[in-house]
Order: structure tokens, then sequence, then C-alpha cells
């Protein structure tokens, strides 16, 4: 690293750098603004076909960060640094490096990784995907490629650069708080800033005039409605922002109420939409000063910063590459390997497009008739590489008969042909002499047949591989610079061998090749490819594991050596998920053991593992009782300076926890009440309400629920106060900041605010299971309430018609769903508790109507997330859906489901259900079970009816089925005979009713132990 910057050394730095590389540099907004996006250099100019690049320093005002100046990392005003890039010109990642490279951050001793971060902006309807940037772990920049802003979709695509030069300073110059840094020669940050810091916190927290915001408020948008009116975009724009800032002040003294936030929003919004309408239509007429953005402006218009592989050359054939020779066809059979070149994927997608490739390339290859052998397909964050090994050189050949038209009319009376079957001859390239004769049915037809020569393997694959690639698809997808192509981060390159063979196909601009990208650091970062064969050691040789399972148990074994080192272990079983999630985050783990000051373990463990498993990704080192050490691993990306790394790691986790110390000291002061005051501001869903309003509603449906079971006693008692305090805890400042914490505070405030243990855990299993395997309640209050809150929530998100659709579950239902069926089934305390009955209860204290139909709707749903559940536990689909009928108890519907199974093979309960189908079949569906004994003549009639009335009074209401089965012996003799001796279809039609009212009482015995249809 050279020399370390000033903070004002770095700015000119920038601005320097940028300016080199083609960008205005425009000066800050002259209003208060929370972010360098809100510019009208970026909000504006991203709209409408005009190229753009811009670079600026922006003060950036948040009244909610307000700490009066005590927090080392917090700060009401801080400096970001905006680049804009339009079109994004196809390597933004490589010049964004080479900025840090001029700041004097050496990127091969540093660890910088790009990590998933997908923004938007509500208030002006702006979203965008992208990455935080992170060096050592620390957050320095946030790097989105624009897809909407002001709720229009951007054609072409920006990218946003936007540095937090606080954070990069901080690092830099290796100081610990903001007020510490060197601003410039003799000059600190706090010197020159700290007493604005500390008034301005002051007046957001505690001065100002709620009234006077409110009018300002009011008085801007009014003005931003006038200045639309006049077409004047740019000072209309310019009240938005103003309205904005009045919103956050007002929302830092926490003044707005659920309502309001929702109309606020919407307003902002609708202004924000119509300012980027008429900022178009403006500079339409104004016939766009600037030029539009044409096609062949997608390839990167700087030069400073290599292209990325894979790009089409105007000058060279599909597949050519300078400087390689193309060897000759291979004359048996190949190594086929492809490589997707990808910016940073987001974790899961690594995953899922690897699925995704394999499954695709099977299904197409399965479509040819090009042998091959096995697929296989790696992914890493940056590439998906698919391998089949002996890819045929061609499709076999093959015999194929065309059929033409039937011969009664391809020839005349006289044999000759018509003009049916010249016409069909001269269109297959034949002459009618050449035609056969195909029986199809029983019509001949005139046909032809011929030798096919099969398709060479580069034919097929082009063709393939080229559909391979445009049917990517993400959960969260986005477009970029390369036209007809979508999927969840920027595809760069493509390289694609068939043995030493490049297979040559063109996907919008990119263009297959053998290059492919290593790290990006390395030199050179590219690498040329000479075959197909061995390519996983190749990338390995050059420092990129593409194997998942290998990158896994590097950071597993790795982890675990470097915490024995210090007397600890990880727990590798616990963060699974977060190991998978490490895994996807780098393509070669370095893990690195850092530490921390031990002051910080005495904060609760969850906030400790919370800090580092959500925020950093770090792997916590524990005890052989599990308690915390002070210690953690890192995994870095490649090879970097340890040292280095660490240290960065380290000032990052103490900035977190200091965070974290400053909330958990702020909130020990605060009241529950007043917690739970505050979540009055908090809007849960606009037409349901405030948390507040949903936290009321918790309460209620679980005293409803404890008067279903009797709940008395202490258990009443425990249930009344912790109903009351219900997700008070989502009014900290630490539950706001981290929201995984909810319920896990709530137990920790409770207990320090004099509440007793059962309260404080009936509040922390309120939030009972929070994932899928999670622990479930384990006390009854604790139970009711949150049963109470999954069926809150079902109710009245179904009852707005917000309903999961698709992958998209925005509120979790589908695991409220599961948390409801799995509380019920473990407790038997809760038996009487039915589910039909628990979502009416929900219904009746909802903040809209809920219709019946949303009652059934949810019902079904609850019941459809049960039957996944049993059948991916490996009980039978037909059994599972057997048992359903029972539903409405899970507890009821799992022990019959046991029973069933039990049953299985056993002869009597075969005649037991061959009996009751019979019935079943007969009787008509919704038929009453009335008849009159009287007019039961026939001996076999008597003894059904005597054997029903004896098998009611037996059974008694019974709901076991291996009783029923036991009971009903007698009774299904009696069917069986009477069927073998009754005509139960009489002419008679009084007869005839009476008979099948007898059998329908047969039917309704059995009715509700199980669905007899499903086991036919």
């Amino acid at each position: 690293m050279i020399s370390v910057l000033t903070m004002q050394e770095a700015l000119l730095v920038l601005n320097k750098y940028w300016t080199e590389h083609g960008c205005l540099v425009v000066q800050p907004m002259n209003t208060e603004v929370g972010a360098g996006t809100l510019n009208p250099a970026t909000f504006l100019r991203v709209q409408g076909p005009e190229p753009w690049r811009v670079a600026y320093v922006e003060p950036s005002v948040r009244p909610d960060d307000s700490r009066y100046g005590e927090n080392p990392n917090r700060l009401q005003t801080h400096t970001q640094y905006q680049v804009i890039l339009k079109p994004e010109p196809g390597n933004a990642q490589e010049l964004f490096l080479g900025s840090l490279q001029a700041l004097g951050i050496d990127t091969a001793a540093h660890d910088i990784r790009f990590v998933e971060d997908n923004w938007a902006s509500p208030a002006l309807g702006a979203w965008g995907l992208g990455w935080e940037v992170w060096l050592d772990g620390l957050e320095i920049t946030q790097f989105t490629y624009f897809q909407q802003a002001g709720g229009i979709t951007l054609d072409p695509v920006s990218v946003e650069i936007t540095y937090g030069m606080e954070r990069i300073l901080m690092a830099l110059q290796g100081v610990n708080h903001f007020k510490d840094l060197k601003y410039a020669p003799g000059v600190t940050y706090g010197e020159a800033f700290g007493q604005a810091e500390y008034e301005m916190s002051r007046y957001y927290l505690d001065e100002a005039d709620l009234e006077t915001q409110r009018s300002l408020f009011e008085a801007y948008a009014g003005e931003a409605r006038r200045m639309l009116d006049a077409r004047l975009p740019v000072p209309a724009y310019s009240f938005v922002l103003k309205c904005s800032h009045a919103f956050n002040v007002l929302d830092a003294r926490g003044a707005i109420s659920t309502t309001e936030r929702a109309r606020s929003f919407a307003r902002m919004r609708g202004l924000a939409h119509e300012v980027a309408e008429l900022w178009v239509a403006r500079r339409e007429e104004l016939g766009f000063p600037l030029g539009r953005v044409s096609s062949s402006d997608s390839a990167p218009a700087d030069t400073a910063v290599s292209e990325a592989p894979g790009r089409a050359a105007a000058a060279e054939p599909v597949g050519a590459e300078q400087g390689m020779v193309t060897p000759p066809a291979e004359p048996g059979p190949a190594t086929l390997v492809v490589e997707i070149g990808v910016e940073e994927m987001p974790p899961a997608e690594v995953t899922r497009t690897s699925q995704a490739v394999r499954t695709a390339l099977t299904e197409k290859l399965g479509a040819t008739r090009l042998g091959h052998g096995e697929i296989r397909v790696d992914a890493s964050p940056r590439r998906v590489v698919a391998t089949v090994l002996g890819v045929e050189p061609r499709e076999a050949d093959y015999e194929q008969t065309v059929r033409g038209p039937r011969v009664s009319a391809a020839f005349d009376a006289e044999g000759n042909p018509t003009k049916a079957a010249i016409g069909f001859a001269r269109s297959n390239g034949a002459e009618p002499a050449d035609l056969g004769r195909v029986t199809v049915g029983a019509n001949e037809h005139v046909a032809l047949t011929r030798q096919v020569v099969g398709r060479s393997a580069e034919d097929v694959l082009s063709a393939l591989l080229s559909e391979v690639v445009t049917g990517l698809r993400s959960e969260k997808n986005m477009r970029w610079n390369a036209p007809r192509l979508s999927f969840t981060r920027p595809i760069r390159w493509i390289m694609a061998l068939l043995g030493e063979r490049v297979v040559p196909f063109t996907v919008s601009s990119l263009t297959s090749g053998r290059t492919t990208q290593v790290h990006r650091d390395a030199v050179p970062p590219t690498a040329e490819v000479p075959t197909a064969d061995g390519y996983l050691p190749f990338l390995k040789e050059h420092g990129i594991l593409a194997d998942a399972a290998e990158r896994r148990r590097l950071v597993v074994d790795g982890a675990a050596r470097l915490a024995e080192a210090v007397g600890g272990h990880i727990q590798t079983e616990q963060y699974g998920a977060l190991i998978d999630e490490i895994t996807n985050l780098v393509e070669s783990p370095t893990p690195i053991l850092g530490n921390f000051d031990p002051k910080y373990l005495t904060l609760p463990a969850d906030i400790l593992v919370t800090v580092m498993r959500k925020h950093q990704r770090y792997l916590p080192v524990v005890d052989a009782d599990g308690s915390m050490l002070p210690h953690f691993v890192a995994v870095a990306n490649g090879t970097c300076d340890h040292d280095v790394v660490r240290h960065g790691n380290e000032a990052v986790l103490r900035a977190r926890y200091e965070d974290a110390s400053f909330f958990w000291k702020a909130d020990l002061e605060t009241p529950l009440s007043e917690m739970r005051e505050k979540t009055h501001l908090l809007t849960f869903e606009e037409r349901l309400g405030s948390m507040a309003d949903r936290a009321d509603r918790i309460s209620a449906i679980a005293r409803r629920l404890a008067k279903v079971i009797g709940l008395s006693g202490t258990d009443h008692d425990v249930l009344e106060r912790a109903a009351a305090l219900t997700k008070f805890d989502l009014g900290s400042q630490m539950v706001t900041e981290l929201s995984s914490l909810a319920g896990i505070m709530a137990r920790e405030y409770a207990v320090r605010a004099g509440e007793s243990q059962a309260v404080a855990q009936a509040l922390y299993e309120n939030e009972l299971p929070r994932f899928a395997g999670d622990a479930l309640p384990e006390t009854l209050p604790g139970a009711l309430l949150a049963l109470a809150d999954r069926l809150d929530l079902l109710v009245g998100l179904f009852a707005i018609g917000a309903e999961p659709t698709g992958s998209s579950d925005a509120f979790g239902l589908r695991r409220s769903a599961l948390g409801v069926v799995n509380i019920l089934l473990s407790r038997s305390d809760l038996a009487a508790i039915r589910l039909g009955q628990a979502l009416a209860v929900a219904a009746e204290h909802q903040a809209v109507t809920v219709e019946q139909k949303h009652l059934e709707d949810a019902a079904q749903f609850v019941l459809r997330r049960f039957e996944q559940q049993l059948i991916e536990l490996g009980h039978s689909t037909t059994d599972v859906r057997a048992v359903l009928v029972r539903g409405d108890s899970p507890r009821l519907a799992t022990r019959t489901l046991e029973e069933l199974e039990g049953l299985q093979g056993d002869d009597r309960f075969a005649t037991v259900l061959a009996a009751f189908q019979r019935v079943r079949r007969i009787v008509p569906a919704g038929l009453e079970a009335v008849y009159d004994p009287e007019q039961l003549h026939e001996p076999a009639e008597q003894a059904l009816h005597a054997a029903l009335v004896k098998c009611r009074q037996v059974l008694d209401g019974e709901t076991s089925l291996v009783r029923f089965n036991a009971e009903t012996g007698e009774l299904v003799d009696a069917v069986n005979i009477f069927f073998d001796n009754i005509l139960v279809m009489s002419e008679d039609p009084a007869v005839r009713a009476n008979r099948l009212g007898l059998l329908a009482g047969v039917r309704d015995l059995a009715e509700g132990i199980v669905d007899w249809e499903s086991l036919v």
C-alpha cells in the first residue's frame, strides 16, 4: 500500500480517476438528500436514451442515523462519492477495482468481495440489483445496475457506484472513530465537522418542531405539484427531495404513523414518477441534446481496463481467436466443457443455476441423436462449468420415412401419379417413381424413405448451448447492456470447447471462445484454455475451485483447524446453512482466524452470533460447553495478506459490536411499554395496520384459544402478561437493526425489566418456529401466542389477496402454515383446537372483512403444506391423502396415518376396505342416511340393519382406525351377504330408496375415519 491519503486527497484522487475515464464532475445537490442516488445527476439522468457519465461528491443526510457524534460509525451526514456510467460499459467492476488501486489499496493483499445486495427505494419507485463491495469484511461501496427509477423501466441500463468515503478512509488510515480521520493535513474529521454532527443530531432527535416539518412537507409537495403542472421537472424534483427530507426528520422523531407512512410514500412515489416522465418528455422536446445510446455502444467504451473476454470482435469469424490454431476435427469421442462467466452471483443462485444448467443440458442433449457420457455441472460465484464426457463426433445416421397423401389420392384410375403425389415428391427432392407405400391404421399412404446423415457435434452443440445460455433465469432477474439476455447478474464471457476445438455460437453481444477469466488480481486476469480435458484441474492451477463440495470441505476443515488452535471448535452442523453460503461466496476459500475484545462477551451470545452470521458471514468459535470464545473465522477469497485481512475484519467486527453495545445500552434504559408504543409507528401492511395492531390481534386470538382449551392457573396469568407485551421488542433499537433477534431480545429485555422467566420465555416462543427445523414452543402460553401469531398472518393476508404465488412468499406464509401444523402436532394440551375453528377465531379480529372463501383457502393452504411435509418425511402419497380428511386436527391425522401404515397387509383391513368402498360406490353422493327399519323384509336387509345398530353402539364415536377395523367385522360380513342376496336397485322406488338409505347409514359410520376413495 502506498502512503495513506487524507480524506480530502482521496476525493481529489477519485475525481481525477473518473474524469480520466470519461466522467463529468458535477456538484452536490444544494438541498438535503439521503444518498447520492437522489441527486438529479443520477435520478433524472438515468432516464431516457441519452448517454451519461458523471462523478460527484454527495453529503448524504440521514436523520435516523443521528448519534450525537458518539457512535464511531454512524453519522447523520456522511460523505458518498457517486459514479454513474450509462450505458453500463461491460467492465464496470474492473473500472471500480482500478479506482481502489488509485486510492492506494493493494487489491492483491486485501480481500475484496462483491456480496449480493438488492437495492430499492420505495419512495422513488426505484430498484436495481448488484452488490455490497467488501474490503476485508467492511462494506465500502454499493454497486448497482439500475432497473427502474420513478417507476419507469430504464433503457439503457446504468451502473451506479456509490463509495462510502468515511468507511474507506477509516480502513485505510486504521482509525476506529470517524472523528479521528485525517480529513486534510493537520485537520481531523472531528475538528472540522464534529460540532455540526452533534448539533444536527440534537436537532433531528430532540429539537425539530414536528408541526413545522409537517407543514413543510405539505408545502413542498404542493410546490412540486405546481411545478409539474408548469412542466418544469427540475424544480419539481427539487421539491420532491425537500419532501423526502421533511419526512425523514419526522421519521427520526418517531412521529410518522402507519397511515402517514403509507400515504407519504405513495405521494412521493407518485410525484417522482411524474417528474421522471416529464423529464424524458422535455429532453425529447429538446432533441435529446446528448444523443442516444445505440446498439454499437454495447462494447466497453473504456480501454484503460482490458475488455471482458468472449465479446464479439467484428473482424473475427465466430469461434476464432487470435493466436490460436484451430485443430482438425476430433476422430473419436471428445470431452465438452462449457463455462458461462458471470459477475458474482448471489450464493443461492450458484446452486440453483448449477442445477438448472444440468437439467437443461440433459433434456436438450436427450432430444438429439448425439451420443455422450456423464454430464457434470459445477458452479462458483463467477462461473458455471458444464462438462460432458464422451461426446461423439456426429449424431448417428438414421432412416427417415415421410408420409404423403393417401394412395387413393396419389394415383388416378390408370395408376398415374396425381398432382398431389407429384407435389409431395418434389417438395421432398424426389421423383414420383421413388415413392413407396406405408399403412397407417386402415389407410395406405405414399411415402418417401431416405437415409439422414447425422449432424456434426459442433452443429448440434452450437444451437443447443445458445439455448441453454439464453434460457438462464433466476428468482430475481436483471437486464444489462446485452439484448435478449436476462439473468441474476450480467453474463460476461462464454468458453466452449469440444476437445481442443471451440464450439462456435453467439448470444447477444457474446461469442464463445477458449478464454476464461481467473482471479481479477491475477497477472494476467485471463487464461487461454488449450483443451476441454482436465478443465477443473486447469482452473485449480489458477487458484479457482469450481467444485462446491471441495470448496465446502476446505471451509470446514480450515475453520476447524484454526478454532482448535485456540482451544475451541466450530459448530458445523448448527451453521450448515451459513457454511453453504460462504462456500458460494468464494472461488478459493482462505479461512483466517480473527479475534475480538473479550469485553464484548458481556453482550448476549445471540447478539454476538447474529452480528457475525448475518452481517459478516463469520463462523463463531465456541468452547467445549458451547460458550462463545473471543475468536471467529472469516473466509477470504483466494490469496491475500492474512495479517492485513485479519486486521480489517477485526476492525469491522469491533465496529459492529460497538453498534450492538450502543443499541443494547439504549434499549435497557427504555421501558418495555415505551418500546411497545413505538410499534404503532411500524407498518405491518397498509390494510392490516401497524405492528401494534397486529400485536393486539395476536393477544386477542391467543386469549380466545386459551378459553377453548380451558387454560387456567399460572399458565393463564403468564399468557395474560405476555399477551400484553407481545412484539414489544420490535420497537427496540436492537431488533430494528437486527430483525432476526425478534423474540430473543424480548426475552432478554423482559427479564432485565423485572418480568418473570415464564413471561420472558413465552415472549421468546411467540416467534417460534422461525425456520424449517427450528425449535417449537416448550410452554403452553408460548405455544398459544405462537399459534395466534401465525393464524393472524394467514387469515389477514389471505383476506387481502396476499397469498403466496409461485416462488414469491414475502410474508413467509408457507413457513407460518407449517408452524401452525407443527405447534398443534407437538402438544396434546392443544388437542381441543381445530384448524378451521382457529382460523375462524382469527378472522373475527381482523381489520378487514374475511369472507368464508378466504377461510377455506387458508385452511386448504395449511393442509397442502401439511401434506407436503408428511410426504417429504417418506410417507406414501396415497396414505397421506387418505388421512387428510382428519387434517383439521393434525395430531389425529398423524395418529391415523400411523395406524393406516400399521394395517398394511392386514387381511381383515383389506376386507373392511373393500366392503366400505363397495358401499360408497353404489350410494349417490349427498344421499342422507334415512330409511325405515320396518320396511326391511329380507333377512339380509334385517341382518345389516342389526349389525349397523350394534356397531354404532360399540364404536360410540370412536376415532381410532385400528379400533374401527377390529369392531366392524360383523358389519362387514353383513354388508357382503347383503350385496350377495339383495338387489339394491329394485324396480320399486320405495324399496330402492330404503335400501340405499340403509347403505348410506353404513357409509356414514365410516365417514371421517379416512378418505376411503383415496385408498383405491
